[in-house]
């Protein structure tokens, strides 16, 4: 059926539920043809700055329902899902296929700023502005469609999975279910109005400071491929004393074993720490002065480990750089800046490509630049703080709190006098150790229940993150958690299990909750991640998106139908997600596969030498059957290699064989995809697990 525009939308009829909302005006009202046909309607709500926009398909597309995607991090925009991440993570497309009209929000604020109106009130950027951009959009549909919805989701990753809950919990009248996937957050009591306590501070704090002590290539590179399949399998092998203590204190805390490149490849993590560094000084600057002056802190206590690192001058800028700079000068093409013209791009969509993004200061002393904090001292940007999240040679890239995220390095000049410090990241690298929390994450940082070390305030996050979980809510509740996120790691994905069983005991958590693990996914997919030297990153991380839409379907039919999906049966052991090797005592939506070479996860072969390669795979009971089985030889992610399979299998073992012509390391990999309704046609829902064996020809 054809949408129109002919219908004015009246909104003069509209109360608002929540009265900090003025009434609600639409500035644009048009018919829209891509990514698909749809009714387009943005707006907000007066007084305040809140944003929304509504895309309504046509009705013959509807199958009544409202879902509404929650962007991650700070949020801040109502057109995430139009831009090229949130498309790729289904966006529009997504929302007509699961028989919904989409609604987005910016979630109260513009930008990483607060509204003036509502301040630091993290209600509102937690949960109120998405609820009441909901209510109105059920009002605006009954006029496109001439009925509303009679069924309401939310779903989001990260800072969408951090608020998705939030916003089940306080929008009961609006909501039927959530889906968030790798959310965290602290508990507290229902209504929880306060500010949360981020254990993500805590965990980034370590992990940078692992990824400080070991950025040697020599050294980095041995971790890693340790860890790779067929490695020793020793993580502390040739490290001092306070580097194995680091590390161990890390995957104690939850950093998943077998992603230790991603420690050398920070993305979100950093963009954390420049969006509150100034947060946390100014909530505990006593920290960040006895790190260096008092003892039981290792800036007094042990300065070998940072004072090599330390950098703190005082000199100027030697040229502002933009997004179209970094992605078209040729100075700019390296495989080095890889990573930051990726997060530039990414960028571009929000802010433009003429957005000054990135400064270089020449002549800065050696020492460790990461999250190195920048202050303009002159010119017309004097006295905003700035934090660098990448950095080549001399380029750094940066972010900062408020309006310093909004303007970056606008008004800044080559000349400018700039002071470069990470005094405050230095001391950052340990927060860790005196600011722990009540969670299993900090158990190895306490003995008998007393902390190791000297301890300060947990600290607030932005209020722009929302308040603390209360897992108090009236709907259904689908946790996903990936097993290999080096972000929001796997033992932030207990956190809401355990405060819907204690606000609402075992048998109601029974009935309104489920927690599944994907195995083999990190933060971002693989598309977005850069490959390491050794091989591709598609080879042991998966594409999870898939994996989110057909845990949408099944929260629909839970909701719709009562038919709950299943949970995923784990154990955590030391920090670590441990998984049943059987699909069958598994259970979730992920086949399971097993790789081998000549028996085993490693072969030593001659070149022209045949390796008999098996690939063992299974899906847990109803998730549907292996529809693909695709083999990569070289650890490149050509998979130029495909098993035939009827699609109706569900459980394979299959053999094949390949030789080298090449002395080498390669990381042969198999890569399985299953389908629920086992059509092998189909192009959505295809859900995928990877798994490889090292092969050293010689």
């Amino acid at each position: 059926m054809t949408i129109t525009t002919e219908d004015t939308v009246d909104c003069s009829a509209y109360e608002v539920t929540d009265s900090y909302f003025g009434a609600p005006y639409i500035d644009v009202d048009e018919l829209r043809d891509e990514p698909s046909p749809h009714r387009y309607i943005h707006g907000g709500f007066t007084g305040c700055d809140t944003r929304f926009a509504f895309s309504y398909p046509p009705s013959d597309q509807w199958k009544g329902r409202l879902i509404q995607p929650m962007e991650g991090a700070h949020a801040g925009h109502e057109d995430f899902f139009a831009g090229p991440l949130g498309a790729a993570m289904g966006g529009l497309p997504l929302t007509i296929r699961a028989g919904g009209y989409m609604v987005e929000t910016n979630m109260g604020h513009i930008g990483d700023d607060i509204d003036p109106k509502g301040g630091e009130d993290p209600t509102i950027y937690g949960w109120r502005a998405a609820v009441e951009s909901a209510r109105f959009s059920k009002f605006v549909a009954e006029q496109v469609y001439g009925e509303a919805p009679h069924h309401a989701y939310v779903w989001g990753g990260s800072g969408g999975g951090r608020r998705s809950p939030l916003v089940l919990e306080n929008g009961a009248d609006v909501f039927d279910g959530a889906l968030p996937f790798m959310g965290g957050g602290d508990v507290a009591p229902f209504p929880a109005t306060e500010r949360i306590k981020g254990a993500q501070v805590m965990s980034f704090a370590c992990m940078f400071n692992v990824q400080r002590l070991l950025r040697d290539p020599a050294t980095s590179g041995r971790l890693i491929d340790a860890m790779q399949p067929g490695g020793s399998g020793n993580p502390f092998e040739g490290l001092d004393s306070h580097s194995a203590e680091e590390l161990a204190s890390l995957y104690r805390q939850g950093f998943p074993l077998g992603d230790e490149f991603m420690l050398f490849t920070p993305m979100g993590q950093i963009w954390l720490w420049s969006s509150i560094a100034d947060l946390l000084v100014e909530q505990d600057p006593s920290y960040f002065e006895n790190f260096w002056t008092k003892p039981g802190y290792v800036g007094h206590d042990l300065p070998t480990a940072v004072q090599d690192d330390l950098i703190d001058v005082v000199t100027t800028v030697s040229r502002v750089v933009t997004v179209r700079d970094l992605l078209t000068d040729p100075a700019f093409e390296a495989p080095e800046y890889g990573l930051m013209k990726t997060m530039a791009g990414l960028m571009a969509g929000e802010a433009g490509m003429d957005m000054p993004y990135a400064i270089e200061v020449e002549g800065l002393p050696a020492g460790y630049r990461l999250g190195i904090g920048m202050q303009l001292m002159s010119g017309a940007a004097a006295g905003r703080q700035l934090y660098a999240i990448g950095n080549v040679a001399d380029l750094f890239a940066c972010d900062g709190h408020g309006e310093a995220n909004l303007k970056r390095f606008e008004g800044v000049q080559a000349g400018d006098e700039i002071h470069v410090s990470n005094r405050k990241f230095l001391a950052f690298c340990y927060f860790h150790r005196h600011h722990i929390m009540d969670d299993a994450q900090f158990d190895s940082l306490r003995q008998a229940g007393q902390p190791i070390y000297a301890q300060h305030p947990v600290p607030l996050m932005s209020p722009l993150m929302g308040v603390s979980y209360t897992g108090q809510y009236a709907g259904k509740l689908l946790w996903m958690h990936h097993t290999h996120d080096s972000s929001l790691w796997p033992s932030q994905g207990l956190i809401y299990r355990g405060a819907v069983v204690a606000a609402q005991g075992p048998e109601a958590a029974a009935e309104k909750f489920r927690l599944q693990w994907t195995q083999n996914a990190e933060h971002i997919p693989p598309s977005y991640l850069p490959n390491s030297t050794t091989r591709a990153t598609s080879t042991w991380l998966i594409d999870y998106f898939p994996v989110i839409e057909q845990g949408l379907a099944d929260l629909i039919q839970w909701v719709e139908e009562g038919t709950a999906p299943p949970n995923t049966t784990f154990e955590y052991v030391d920090g670590q997600i441990v998984l049943p090797q059987s699909a069958s005592e598994r259970g979730g939506i992920q086949p399971v596969i097993r790789v081998s070479a000549n028996g085993g996860v490693r072969a030593e072969v001659g070149v022209g030498e045949q390796v008999e390669l098996a690939v063992d795979a299974e899906v847990p009971p109803g998730a549907g059957t292996i529809v693909s089985v695709e083999w990569d030889w070289d650890g490149w992610a050509t998979f130029p290699f495909q098993h035939e399979v009827s699609g109706e299998d569900t459980a394979v073992s299959l053999r094949t064989s390949h030789a080298y012509g090449s002395p080498g390391t390669y990381f042969v990999t198999a890569r399985v995809r299953s389908q629920r309704d086992g059509d092998a046609t189909e192009v959505n829902r295809l859900i995928s697990n990877v798994a490889s064996a090292r092969i050293v020809v010689s």
